[in-house]
C-alpha cells in the first residue's frame, strides 16, 4: 500500500505519519512568542529599508542635480568662449568708424 503522497511502503498505521500532534498549551505560547519576535525583526528591517530606500533616492537625485550643474558650467565657458571674440573684435567698417570719430 502506498502512502499519503503516494510513497511506497509508507502506510498510516507505520506509526511514522501521526495526525494526532499535540501541543501544550506552553509549546503554542513559546511559539506565538517566536512569531512575535520574527514580526518584529521583520518589521525593523522593513523600517530600515524604507529609510536606506529614502536616503539613496535623495542621493541620487543631488547627485543628478550635481551632474546638471557641472554640464551647464561645461558648456558655459565654451559658449562664452565663442561670444567674447566676436564682442572684442571689430569688423573692419566698425574699426574706419572708430578712426573718423577720432
Amino acid at each position: 500500500m502506498s502512502g499519503p503522497n503516494g510513497d511506497p511502503d509508507l502506510s498510516m498505521d507505520d506509526g511514522i505519519i501521526d495526525d494526532e500532534d499535540e501541543f501544550s498549551v506552553e509549546e503554542y505560547a513559546a511559539i506565538n512568542s517566536m512569531l512575535d519576535q520574527i514580526n518584529s525583526c521583520l518589521d525593523d528591517l522593513e523600517e530600515r529599508n524604507d529609510s536606506l530606500n529614502g536616503k539613496l533616492q535623495e542621493l541620487l537625485a543631488a547627485n543628478r542635480q550635481v551632474r546638471h550643474e557641472m554640464r551647464a558650467q561645461q558648456s558655459a565657458p565654451t559658449a562664452s568662449a565663442e561670444d567674447k571674440p566676436m564682442q572684442d573684435e571689430s569688423s573692419p567698417a566698425e574699426a574706419e568708424k572708430d578712426g573718423e570719430s577720432e
